[in-house]
């Protein structure tokens, strides 16, 4: 598990936070997540989408196939994942919620990472925004 905390920024570089606790139980609000981490990153922000609860469940492999009944008039989640992770959001979930739920960094999604609470907090220090769903 290696978190942001121990990497210094870039200098110049800005940082955006979205933070995500909603899960399958609220479905349009893990898409817009994705949708402003996405919008953050393609407007050169470094983003890094940050799950607890909820919206670890979704980032788990196969969840959301599992889970996600498709609306004809919105993008999936896998679509908005895979564009987050293409445009180079850094997405890391929450590693008490994952202890919690019994799940491993093997569980999730490739790509995704483990970072400590304590990560979402320094990170959130230095942003220059944050926002949550």
């Amino acid at each position: 598990m290696e978190d942001s905390i121990n990497k210094p920024e870039k200098a110049g570089e800005d940082l955006f936070i979205v933070l995500c606790t909603s899960g399958f139980e609220r479905i349009p609000s893990v898409r817009s997540a994705l949708m402003f981490a996405s919008l953050a990153a393609s407007a050169d922000y470094k983003t890094i989408l940050f799950c607890v609860q909820g919206a670890v469940d979704v980032m788990v492999k196969g969840g959301i196939e599992k889970n996600e009944k498709p609306d004809p008039n919105a993008p999936t989640l896998s679509q908005r994942l895979s564009e987050a992770l293409e445009l180079g959001v850094e997405i890391q979930c929450c590693s008490q919620t994952m202890v919690n739920k019994k799940y491993g960094e093997d569980d999730l999604v490739p790509g995704i990472k483990v970072a400590g609470a304590m990560n979402l907090i320094v990170l959130a220090s230095k942003a220059k925004g944050t926002i949550c769903f």
